[in-house]
């Protein structure tokens, strides 16, 4: 199975940067899509259907234009679950998951700490997510939670290590994502790629991504029980609809 993450920074935008041809062209088994800022009623879902995903489960903000994660998936799933449950982050439509019969798939878009406000938001988040998860793991053992988690690991993570005072490598996030993978994931890209310069975003400022000055902040978190099953993850930093990249993990099915 394959399974493609990707920050696509507006679903409406990339559609206009030629998504749906990139798409085909990829051909994921499920393609699950962050900030798509987009309410389905929005969106022409036969563009998504004619591509190959018959099966398309949207979850958007309470805010229109903002937020909101998707799952497109080419076989339909058994059971499709919408947010969390916990009302504080649900109205951002930040979580989406789609349970096959072998792995569940959970699409999410954790906040980003812009403001004192936000990184209030996002911490809180981060907690509560990390209390939902420690139950989800043990009802849906075998999991990948793909997505944009707003923070970069390790140093080999970002291009400069020396912006630990900026929210996304902030030392509290950093302990918070390794505890994370503690509590029972696996980093798949890392698992399997030891190399430095790789990322998964990029500032449009400075012309940061032709000089590959970037921060690798989107991640297809597995579940230990799938371990035996990963067999490849890597980085599409050619595909270019968004400030973000697409990233893949092959799991057998």
């Amino acid at each position: 199975m394959k399974v493609i993450s990707y920050n696509v920074n507006g679903i409406r935008a990339a559609l206009k940067k030629g998504f749906i041809e990139w798409l085909e062209a990829a051909n994921p088994d499920v393609i699950c899509l962050q900030e798509t800022k987009a309410h389905k009623e929005q969106l022409d879902l036969s563009l998504f259907e004619n591509a190959g995903y018959k099966y398309n489960y949207w979850f958007s903000a309470q805010k229109k234009g903002y937020s909101s994660v998707a799952i497109l998936c080419k076989k339909e799933p058994k059971n499709i679950v919408y947010g969390t449950g916990i009302d504080s982050m649900d109205f951002e439509g930040r979580n989406i998951r789609v349970d096959f019969d072998t792995v569940s798939i959970m699409s999410l878009y954790l906040p980003s700490g812009t403001n004192d406000t936000r990184l209030e938001f996002k911490l809180n988040y981060m907690a509560e997510f990390q209390e939902y998860v420690n139950v989800l793991k043990k009802e849906v053992p075998n999991l990948i939670i793909c997505g944009d988690y707003n923070i970069c690991h390790e140093e080999i993570d970002i291009h400069n290590p020396k912006m630990k005072g900026v929210s996304g490598f902030l030392p509290v996030e950093r302990t918070w994502i390794g505890n994370f993978i503690k509590n029972g994931f696996i980093d798949s890209f890392r698992e399997l790629n030891k190399e430095p310069n790789h990322y998964s975003w990029w500032s449009y400022r400075a012309n940061a991504r032709n000089n590959n000055k970037g921060w690798r902040i989107d991640y297809h978190m597995i579940t230990e029980p799938l371990r035996e099953r990963l067999q490849r993850a890597y980085i599409l930093p050619e595909a270019k609809h968004s400030d973000h990249c697409p990233i893949v993990v092959e799991i057998k099915e």
